[in-house]
C-alpha cells in the first residue's frame, strides 16, 4: 500500500530502543501508534500484502467503530468474569478516546440511531488511508508478506522466524520485546486464521480451543418452511437461552438462524448440548391479551387452520412467524391455549454453530490467566498480545473494534515501558 507520509511537528524525532509488532489489525496497528508515540523505533509484520483488511472487512456495511453506551454497561459487554479488567481497560482508552483518535486523523464521528459510533462517510478506506499515513510520518517501518512461523526467547531477546509468503524466504530477526497481534480465527482470507496457536502452545502459553462468535447456528427447517420463510426477517422479538434474554430480531436462512439477537446468546449456547432457543413472537403483549384477541369473533369448533389464520390476523404476526407456528408445531391439532403459549415460547432446537471461518468474530486463543495487567505474557518476558488473539468475545455493535483498540493501546503501552526499563 503507497500511501504519503504526513508531517505532525509534535512527532517525535528521538527513538528508543526497537520493538516488533506482528499483526497488522486494528490491534496491531493501535499498539505500534502507541509505542511510536511512545518514542520507540517499531517494526510491524503483516503477513498479507496490505494491512487492515480485517478492519476494511467490518467497514463494508458502515465502520461501527464503537458505542455510545456508559461505560460502565460497555464493559459487561465482555462477560463478567474478566469484568474488573475490561472496566480499566476501557478506562484508559474507551468510546471517548476512540472518537478523539478519528478526530485527530481528521475524521469526524456521529452517534447512530442505535448509539452505535459511525465515522462521517462510513468509509473505512479513508481512515484506514490517514492512518497508516500516520504510522508511517512516526517512524513505523512496515514489512508486509511477511508470515510469522515462530518465536523463541534467546539471550538478546524474542527471535522471530517469518517467511516471505512471496518466495519462501526465512527471517529470524531478534527484539528486546514484541507485540503479537495476529487475530483470531474468523475470516481467514483477511490473515487471522488462528494458525498461531501451534507455535504459541510450545511456548507453554496456554490456549483455549476456537469457538465461532457472533454466527450463525444451523436448524433442520422442513422444506415447506424454507419455502415459504427462507430469507425472512423474524423482527419484534425476544430471544432466550440459557436463562438470557435478549431482544431483536433474527433471519431464517436455508442453514438455520442469523441476527444480532442470536449472536449475544453464543456463550449460553455454546454451554448447551443440544443448543435451545426459545422465541418470544409478541414480547409486548401477556398471554391473556392474545387469547383474548384470538377468540374474538372466532367460531367455536374452528380447524387448526382457522385458528392459525385467525392469529396471523389478530396477532399481526409476520410471515416468518406465521411459517413457524404452520409448519413447526407438535403432532396433533393443538388448542388455542397451547398455540398461545407456542407464541409465547416457541422452541427451536438448534444442531450447532456455523463453521468458525464464517463468523463475525471467535471466541478462544491465549487465556486470560495467562496474562498479567499489561497483557505481558508472565511465562515469556518481554512478550505482549493484543486484540482478537486474547480469549474474550463481544457482541457486534462497536464492541468488537473497541475492545482490539483498548487492548492494542494497553500492550504498546507496555510494550514501551518494558523497554525504558532497560531489562
Amino acid at each position: 500500500m503507497d500511501l504519503p507520509i504526513a508531517s505532525d511537528p509534535s512527532l517525535p524525532v528521538e527513538r528508543k530502543a526497537e520493538v516488533a509488532v506482528v499483526g497488522g489489525g486494528p490491534a496491531g496497528l493501535r499498539a505500534a501508534e502507541t509505542l511510536a508515540e511512545g518514542g520507540c523505533r517499531v517494526v510491524l509484520y503483516e503477513g498479507k500484502a496490505s494491512v487492515g483488511r480485517k478492519f476494511l472487512v467490518a467497514g463494508k456495511g458502515g465502520l461501527n467503530l464503537t458505542h455510545s453506551e456508559a461505560l460502565e454497561r460497555f464493559a459487561a459487554r465482555y462477560g463478567e468474569k474478566e469484568r474488573g479488567r475490561w472496566d480499566r481497560l476501557l478506562a484508559e482508552f474507551g468510546p471517548a478516546e476512540l472518537r478523539a483518535w478519528a478526530k485527530k486523523l481528521g475524521v469526524e464521528t456521529y452517534v447512530g440511531t442505535s448509539g452505535r459510533v459511525f465515522p462521517a462517510g462510513q468509509q473505512a478506506a479513508v481512515l484506514l488511508r490517514r492512518w497508516v499515513a500516520r504510522l508511517r510520518a512516526l517512524g513505523v517501518d512496515f514489512h508486509v508478506n511477511q508470515r510469522l512461523e515462530g518465536a523463541t526467547l534467546t539471550e538478546g531477546g524474542w527471535e522471530l522466524r517469518l517467511q516471505d509468503t512471496r518466495n519462501k524466504k526465512v527471517q529470524t530477526p531478534v527484539f528486546r520485546a514484541v507485540v503479537l497481534a495476529l487475530g483470531g480465527a474468523s475470516w481467514p482470507s483477511t490473515g487471522s486464521d488462528g494458525k498461531w496457536t501451534e507455535f504459541v502452545c510450545t511456548l507453554g502459553v496456554p490456549v483455549a480451543p476456537w469457538h465461532a462468535a457472533n454466527c450463525g447456528f444451523e436448524v433442520d427447517w422442513s422444506p415447506e418452511f424454507l419455502q415459504a420463510a427462507e430469507g425472512l426477517p423474524i423482527k419484534n422479538i425476544a430471544v432466550t437461552a440459557g436463562g438470557r434474554t435478549i431482544a431483536g430480531e433474527l433471519l431464517v436462512t436455508r442453514y438455520g438462524l442469523e441476527g444480532g439477537a442470536l449472536y449475544q446468546l453464543g456463550p449460553e449456547l455454546r454451554a448447551s448440548n443440544p443448543p435451545q432457543l426459545w422465541i418470544d413472537l409478541k414480547p409486548s403483549v401477556t398471554k391473556e391479551r392474545l387469547g383474548a384477541q384470538l377468540w374474538l369473533g372466532l367460531k367455536p369448533g374452528a380447524t387448526v387452520e382457522r385458528v392459525l389464520a385467525k392469529a396471523m390476523e389478530s396477532w399481526k404476526l409476520s410471515s416468518a412467524a406465521g411459517a413457524l407456528l404452520r409448519f413447526h408445531r407438535p403432532d396433533g391439532e393443538q388448542s388455542w391455549q397451547e398455540l398461545v403459549d407456542r407464541v409465547k415460547r416457541f422452541p427451536v432446537t438448534l444442531k450447532g454453530p456455523r463453521p468458525v471461518e464464517e463468523a463475525i468474530s471467535s471466541a478462544g486463543g491465549v487465556r486470560w490467566e495467562a496474562l498479567d495487567e499489561q497483557l505481558g505474557v508472565t511465562s515469556c518476558p518481554g512478550l505482549f498480545v493484543a486484540g482478537e488473539m486474547v480469549d474474550w468475545e463481544a457482541p457486534t455493535g462497536g464492541y468488537l473494534l473497541q475492545g482490539c483498540f483498548a487492548t492494542g493501546t494497553r500492550a504498546g503501552r507496555s510494550a514501551g515501558r518494558f523497554l525504558s526499563r532497560g531489562v
